[in-house]
């Protein structure tokens, strides 16, 4: 598989509690330099991507995150917010409790309510595949498919674990063709992202795929 193939996929992610605008700043230069399908990075700051780069690359936040327990409400507001300072793409938690509680109907009047807010926006549905059963992610690949989402998504990178082979195999058994999958969390090589492709992701979740790229540039490789 050619390396454009793969960083054509790549959501180029900076989520760290610690990030500043510099390093922010570096992840959209490089985002921009190797073509990746978007920087996904805090909402705060989201404007200010945008505003630096403008239509060079889509822009990506997550909401909800990492834990997935605020209300619907907030969730809402979060999209709406971060839509209207120029993001393109949100990534959402979904309420993880709700799932344990088998309270279905709820995640699913949650996910639709935020895709509501997003419009033409992609809306990718994060399920922290590390903290559920294998009938619990099939039972939400329903869910996300009903729901008019775009993507489903595995992990947010900050539980237990991330992307595994085998959830997103799982993934593309079970979900509806209108549903996409983007692995993310532990994405550590290129023969992950190549496998991870394979299996049916669309979109990786990754910041070591550009630095992988850029190693080897420096490198001489």
């Amino acid at each position: 598989m050619d390396i454009k193939d793969i960083l054509c996929k790549v959501d180029h992610t900076l989520l760290t509690q610690t990030a500043t605008w510099k390093e922010i700043k570096q992840i959209c230069d490089d985002a921009v330099k190797y073509q990746t399908a978007s920087v996904c990075i805090p909402a705060s700051y989201v404007k200010r991507a945008k505003d630096y780069m403008g239509d060079k690359m889509a822009v990506c936040t997550v909401i909800g995150f990492p834990n997935g327990y605020s209300t619907t409400a907030v969730k809402v507001f979060e999209a709406k917010d971060a839509i209207e300072n120029g993001a393109d793409e949100i990534d959402m938690v979904i309420n993880i409790g709700y799932v344990k509680d088998g309270l279905y109907d709820l995640v699913l009047d949650e996910i639709k309510k935020v895709k509501e807010i997003c419009g033409k926006h992609i809306l990718k549905v994060i399920i922290e595949t590390c903290l559920l059963t294998d009938d619990e992610k099939i039972k939400m690949c329903d869910v996300v498919t009903k729901s008019g989402a775009d993507f489903i998504k595995t992990s947010t990178g900050f539980s237990t674990g991330g992307a595994t082979f085998d959830d997103v195999k799982l993934f593309s058994e079970h979900v509806g063709k209108n549903v996409k999958i983007k692995a993310a969390g532990g994405i550590k090589s290129i023969d992950d992202a190549e496998k991870f492709v394979s299996l049916g992701a669309s979109r990786l979740g990754t910041s070591r795929i550009v630095k992988i790229i850029k190693n080897e540039e420096a490198g001489g490789y």
